[in-house]
């Protein structure tokens, strides 16, 4: 995929980059990336898989933009209060760079649309705020065969993590699905939601940008990513800290007792 005179101005830290290149942008740019969320983690992840020239970038959230986004929502500004927030981030996406294409789905993702909204995508992160939605995420990824960037955020503190469950590791050992990290959510009302406890509006600009670094990490395959390894982030002490983990025999979808997909 031959890149034209503009993007190789565009490009040009990419390009030089001995990891990414051309080989590398051009990867980028024939990708297509499904993000969850066009909020406090999907704000910053847009923005930088646009910048990054991502090719096509579909984007799921059925919400509209509310003035109390406006702390950590960098992709919306005053004048789009009351605005669907698929439809700002695309006008933000354009500003941006108009080359990658935007697919907006004014929807909510359910487990009973997870698979179809999946499907025609390269790469899914996930930045939404409920487990509901990243166990259907999860889940669907794992399905449809789809390496997943997902990460959630407290008050001051926040994680991420890549999955790619539906291969196996170096090991041979099937590598880690969500549920073996997470293996049931927490009782309703058990977490408190972003209205109730607050968060820190730059942290989710912190985390949003590493997923768009995971996700352009599992499209061009420089370094080493976060399969089977969760990135935690303390705010208060600035403490960066990763835990490993690994396939659990017992999880329901690649677990001994599971049927095939």
């Amino acid at each position: 995929m031959k890149l034209s005179t503009d993007e190789i101005e565009r490009y040009a830290r990419h390009l030089v980059l001995r990891d990414v290149g051309g080989p590398g942008q051009a990867k980028l740019r024939a990708a297509r990336v499904l993000v969850i969320g066009a909020g406090g983690l999907g704000s910053p992840l847009v923005q930088y898989l646009a910048a990054a020239g991502i090719g096509t970038i579909g984007i799921v959230d059925d919400d509209t933009v509310s003035l109390s986004n406006l702390q950590r929502q960098i992709l919306h500004g005053t004048p789009d209060i009351g605005r669907l927030k698929v439809a700002s981030a695309e006008d933000a996406v354009r500003r941006l760079n108009p080359g990658v294409e935007i697919e907006a789905h004014v929807t909510r993702l359910s487990t009973e649309n997870a698979r179809e909204l999946i499907h025609p995508y390269d790469v899914v992160a996930d930045g939404s705020d409920n487990f509901d939605t990243r166990y259907a995420v999860s889940d669907a990824c794992f399905f449809e065969r789809k390496p997943l960037v997902t990460a959630a955020l407290g008050q001051f503190d926040a994680s991420l993590t890549t999955i790619r469950a539906h291969e196996t590791g170096s090991d041979g050992r099937p590598n880690p699905t969500y549920r073996c990290l997470f293996p049931e959510p927490p009782p309703a009302g058990a977490v408190p939601t972003c209205a109730e406890a607050g968060i820190l509006g730059a942290l989710a600009g912190v985390m949003g940008s590493l997923m768009a670094m995971e996700v352009m990490r599992e499209i061009v395959g420089f370094g080493t990513g976060l399969v089977g390894r969760l990135l935690m982030v303390d705010a208060l002490a600035m403490r960066f800290e990763t835990l490993r983990y690994s396939w659990d025999e017992a999880n329901p979808l690649s677990g001994s007792g599971a049927d095939a997909p």
